[in-house]
């Protein structure tokens, strides 16, 4: 161990070579130790929404316009502050409307010159917890010079106020005065918070999964717990063709087909072809896409038929593959799923768990009753060259490996756990087991397998007999009833297709949902991922809160926090609103609520923000440091070790190096 810490300190000192490098990046770690803790923005289930979910971001849930008020409450009037919020949300696009609508250039001038000051000194209010440093490097290039000039402006130095009004009227005068303020409004945007918890789900349902994850990709510092919908992506990327007919389908369902073909570039067509030779239009009535009631009109009634019969199509191919999967995985418990081999064609009837139902849509032209999951030739060729084209997808795997790099199934962050959907629970209260490869997990240590199999499914993605192993756990995520992404005892997607029967449709949610008001399981499980329950939170996504029936989405005295609210527009009439978020900053926790977004272009020209309302969850009774958080933790080692170099170049065991 002293060899090691020899070798460690000799390291060290290559990057600290004298005493004095070391005293200062001492005192430099300590007086950040001091500054406020920075704050941290949890999104969850973003379902597609770009819009809403880039304007929630954009404001930061609300965070950007309370900094306004802050500031400007009672030098600005309402809409001055509201104009101003809306230029830091969409600078480029609101400064082109106020522009064209001023009358001389003289007026345009005394524009850019308020503005200028105004988001100047809303951007140094934001930055003012951070350092010097982490600004500089938040800084858009191409102004980072003059940005750091006004943001660092020496008050006391009055003799420089006409330098630095100067540098505001020339770059005003070389008709640059837009793309400075854009300049603020990004940094602004980038350090109203300075780190987001995208807690799952960001695919599925909405229409912009892909823009989303741009949007992530070149934006705040962040980490990503993995959803259901996301792993079913991410499934299909790595090769599980069952997870591949899933994501066709809902994609089918909501009428977004184009993420497939569009965003991805992957062709449709050998399955358009076969369910147009395969499937009669009289006979798909159950398989009618969700249609957004603004885009209805834009839709051709052979298009909503066409997407019908795919949806159909892909639906058979699904639950045949599922109904393979299920059959060599005794393991799973899953033969109640095994509906294809209860069909009666003569009789137009399916059993269900023992009772006969008769059937909304009888007509099933590629099954074999004698072996009803076996795909026919034509389908095998359907789904293979599929998976040919999500193989070959540059754009989705960008999107995957990005997923995967900045995503797990939980984390643990400033003492909070934070994870998509459960910890699986037995009727009794234990933790559910599951058999991965002959051993049992549950718990921590089951999250912790399911994230390695997804891991190995992805890595071997190109080598299919190696993959084998992994790709039937990765679809079992999707639906298995130890999947803590899914959460219930089975998934009734044929029961809604094919059944009229609602008794039929439910779907048991495990026993996690029936205790998150428990306090006590909520120790349990905070302590079982080695956190302390009487300091962290559980931060939790996945189930729609029903706020509009009085559902609240603190459970178990606020240590368990869902934020899933509704973002996709398809929950929103039973949730009553459009997401909560949580904010986390030195002050304590807020938990935020949001109305529906109605879109960017009555934001920009309305200044119609997203109406959100605040309620705290935990209040510090003293301003939180950075020293109390993950990062404090981090930088307090350094200083030790640090300290331990000072002390071996004052004993003389490591020589200073002399600087030329």
């Amino acid at each position: 161990m002293v060899v090691q810490k020899d070798k460690y300190l000799k390291l060290l000192s290559k990057e600290y070579p004298t005493v004095a490098d070391t005293i200062t990046e001492i005192i430099n770690l300590e007086a950040i130790m001091n500054l406020p803790k920075a704050t941290e923005h949890f999104i969850s289930d973003l379902h597609g929404e770009y819009d809403a979910v880039q304007h929630v971001l954009r404001n930061g849930s609300g965070n950007i316009k309370e900094k306004i008020r802050e500031i400007f409450q009672g030098r600005l009037s309402t809409r001055e502050m509201n104009q101003l919020a809306t230029i830091v949300y969409y600078p480029k696009e609101k400064i082109d409307l106020i522009v064209s609508e001023l009358e001389s250039e003289a007026e345009i001038e005394e524009f850019f010159t308020l503005t200028t000051s105004r988001i100047t000194e809303l951007c140094a209010f934001v930055v003012s917890k951070y350092t010097r440093s982490k600004v500089r490097k938040s800084l858009p290039k191409d102004y980072a010079y003059i940005i750091e000039e006004l943001l660092f402006k020496d008050a006391i130095m009055t003799n420089k106020e006409d330098y630095y009004d100067k540098i505001i009227d020339t770059v005003i005068s070389l008709k640059r005065g837009k793309e400075l303020i854009a300049a603020f409004a990004h940094v602004i945007q980038r350090l109203v918070v300075d780190y987001i918890h995208v807690v799952g789900d960001i695919y599925d349902r909405g229409p912009y999964p892909d823009k989303i994850i741009d949007m992530l990709m070149d934006g705040h510092e962040l980490d990503i717990q993995w959803g259901n919908h996301d792993v079913l992506w991410m499934g299909a990327a790595s090769g599980s063709a069952a997870c591949m007919a899933n994501v066709i389908r809902i994609c089918a369902r909501y009428d977004n087909l184009e993420i497939i073909e569009d965003a991805y570039g992957i062709s449709l067509r050998p399955l358009m072809l076969f369910s147009e030779m395969n499937y009669p239009e009289e006979r798909f009535e159950p398989f009618m896409p969700k249609i957004d009631p603004d885009e209805e009109k834009k839709i051709y009634p052979e298009e909503v038929r066409q997407i019908a019969k795919m949806n159909q199509a892909i639906s058979i191919i699904q639950f045949k593959l599922e109904g393979e999967i299920i059959q060599r995985q005794p393991k799973f418990e899953m033969d109640d799923r095994l509906l294809l081999a209860g069909i009666n064609l003569e009789e137009g009837t399916v059993k269900v768990n023992g009772k006969t139902y008769p059937l909304n849509c009888t007509y099933f032209p590629t099954i074999d009753p004698e072996n009803p999951f076996k795909l026919t030739e034509e389908e095998e060729q359907v789904v293979g060259k599929l998976q040919i084209g999500f193989q070959n997808s540059e754009r989705l795997h960008k999107h995957m490996k990005f997923l995967f790099s900045k995503g797990s199934m939980y984390t643990i962050y400033n003492d909070n756990l934070v994870y998509h959907g459960c910890v699986p629970l037995n009727e009794d209260g234990s933790f559910m087991q599951m058999d991965i490869g002959g051993n049992n997990y549950s718990g921590r240590a089951l999250l912790d397998k399911y994230e390695d199999v997804l891991r190995k499914g992805y890595i071997h993605r190109k080598n299919k007999e190696r993959n084998k192993k992994y790709l039937d756990y990765i679809w079992y995520l999707w639906e298995g009833k130890a999947s803590s992404l899914f959460g219930k005892d089975k998934m009734t997607t044929f029961e809604r297709l094919y059944i009229s029967n609602k008794e039929t449709h439910l779907e048991k949610k495990n026993l996690y949902y029936h205790e998150r008001d428990n306090i006590e399981m909520s120790y349990k499980i905070l302590e079982e991922f080695g956190v302390d329950p009487t300091k962290g939170h559980i931060i939790n996504g996945h189930t729609p809160v029903k706020e509009s029936k009085g559902e609240n989405p603190l459970k178990a005295d606020g240590k368990l926090i869902v934020i899933d609210g509704g973002f996709s527009k398809a929950y929103q009439p039973t949730t009553g609103l459009a997401g909560y978020t949580l904010l986390y900053n030195s002050f304590g926790m807020q938990l935020v609520s949001h109305q529906p977004f109605t879109s960017v272009e009555n934001a920009m020209i309305n200044e119609i923000d997203i109406v959100s309302t605040r309620r705290i969850v935990d209040k510090e009774l003293e301003r939180k440091t950075v020293r109390e958080t993950d990062v404090g933790r981090r930088l307090t080692r350094q200083v030790k070790d640090l300290q331990q170099l000072l002390e071996a170049y004052q004993e003389g065991e490591i020589v200073e190096k002399v600087k030329k």
